[in-house]
This record gives structure tokens, sequence and C-alpha cells, in this order.
């Protein structure tokens, strides 16, 4: 009969500082279900095959995720006024504690969100992604890439200098030439009939509230539907839907025609 030999004072540690660690999870788990959930979203199967290509999805939400904390950062400092909106970012860029690095991450950040956005549906494109059944997430991430192209455009006049200002002269005015509609979206744009302090101050309630809100309701059912029709094979894969591996012969050399057997008739 073996002789169990007591715990040593390093496992009973390392036993007391996991049993610390999960009596939170598990007080969360057994009133909400949410790490369950966590897990089925983060060790879900999907398809061997997989590339890195498939990665851009992730990509475009980790830029999503940097644009909204660097953004609420700057909007603790920046003041949306005509006469202190300048002045204000300037303070960011030259005062304020590492404002500099903020500051130019959420302005470049801008363009590598939208780009990241044009490869991810790029990507989908090619592989065929939104054909049935992920037509409806096709249509979502057509509203993301709205959305967030009117998430730049809007941030692009915060900082209220001679470009952004002519920029968004010119942004207003291509609007304003759509048919019908076009007058109506300019004027509201400019928030009346010329750019001024009511036109900075639209533009900073939407990029700060109702854009970010939009894009991030548009992301919850992006991942949602992903999460119920999975990750789509690339389209020369063998395990693709409506396909079947066909295992060949291991006596048969590829690329010839095999020999019959004179004597397989006897």
């Amino acid at each position: 009969m073996a002789i169990r030999r007591p715990p040593s004072k390093a496992q009973v540690r390392r036993e007391q500082m996991q049993a610390a660690i999960n009596y939170p999870l598990d007080w969360i788990e057994e009133r909400s279900g949410l790490v369950g959930g966590v897990k089925y979203f983060l060790f879900r199967k999907v398809p061997g095959d997989t590339n890195w290509m498939q990665t851009l999805g992730s990509a475009t939400l980790t830029a999503f995720i940097v644009q909204a904390l660097t953004g609420v950062i700057l909007a603790m400092y920046y003041k949306p006024t005509p006469h202190d909106a300048y002045s204000s970012i300037q303070n960011i860029t030259d005062h304020v504690t590492m404002g500099w690095l903020v500051r130019g991450m959420h302005k470049w950040g801008a363009s590598v969100f939208i780009i990241l956005m044009f490869l991810h549906m790029g990507r989908v494109f090619l592989f065929g992604a939104y054909k049935y059944p992920r037509e409806l997430n096709w249509i979502v991430g057509v509203l993301l890439l709205a959305m967030g192209m009117l998430e730049g455009f809007t941030g692009y006049l915060l900082p209220w200098d001679q470009t952004a200002y002519w920029a968004s002269v010119v942004g207003i005015n291509l609007n304003g030439t759509a048919p019908f509609l076009g007058p109506f979206l300019a004027q509201f744009l400019r928030s009346g009939q010329e750019i001024g302090a009511d036109t900075l101050t639209r533009f900073y309630s939407l990029h700060m509230l109702v854009l970010p809100g939009a894009i991030a309701g548009l992301i919850g059912l992006h991942l949602y539907l992903v999460i119920r029709l999975g990750v789509s094979s690339p389209p020369w894969s063998k395990e693709a839907a409506g396909m079947e591996r066909v295992e060949e012969p291991s006596d048969v050399r590829k690329g010839l025609i095999p020999i019959p057997d004179p004597g397989a008739n006897d």
C-alpha cells in the first residue's frame, strides 16, 4: 500500500492562490454565466485550414478598441468650442503626460482602422464568406464600414485648424450633391447654413456618442453571427461546406494513369 505524502508548503500556497482566483470567477459564473460564454467564444472550434487572413477581423476589432480607449482619454482634455479646440489639442500634445503618444495613436489609428476594415471585407468577398447563410453578417459589415468612415469624417474637424476646416467644407459639399437627401444631409451636418460653433458641437457629439455606440452595437451583432454561423473555410479547402474529402488509393501515383493488372480478370 502506497503511503500518501502530505502536500508541501508550495503546493498548499498554489492551491490557495488558485482558489482565491477561482472564487470571484465562480461567483460571476453562477450568477451570470458570462465566464462560460467567454470560454465558448475564445475556445470554440474553427476549421483546421484557416490561415492568417482570417485574423483581419480580430485586428479590426483591436484597432477599434484602441480608438475607443484613446478617444476617451483625449475627451478628458479636449474642449469642443471654436475658441478653445485648437489650443486644447496643443495642450494635449505639448503638456499632458504622454499626450503626444495618445493623440498620435488616435490620429494614425483611425487610418489603420479603416484600412483594416477594407482588407477584412476584401478577404470576406474573395473567400465567398458573404454567401448563404452569412448574408446578414455581410450587411452588418457594410454598415460597420459606413459607420467607421463617418466616424473618421466627423473626427477630422475636431482639431479646428485650416486643414480640418476646409477638408470638412469639401466633404459636406460632396454630401450635399447627393440626389434628394443631399441638401438636407449637408444642412444637418453643418447644423445651419455655414460651418461654425454649432457644426463643431454636432460633429463632436456624433464622433463621441452616436457613432461609437452604433459601431459597438453592430460589432456585438457581428460577433454573435460569427459565433452562431461559424468561420468559413477558404474557397480552395477540401473541407468547405458541400465538399467531401476523397481518399485516394495509396498505391496510385498522382499524375499517372494506373495500368490494369492483366490477371485481374482471370
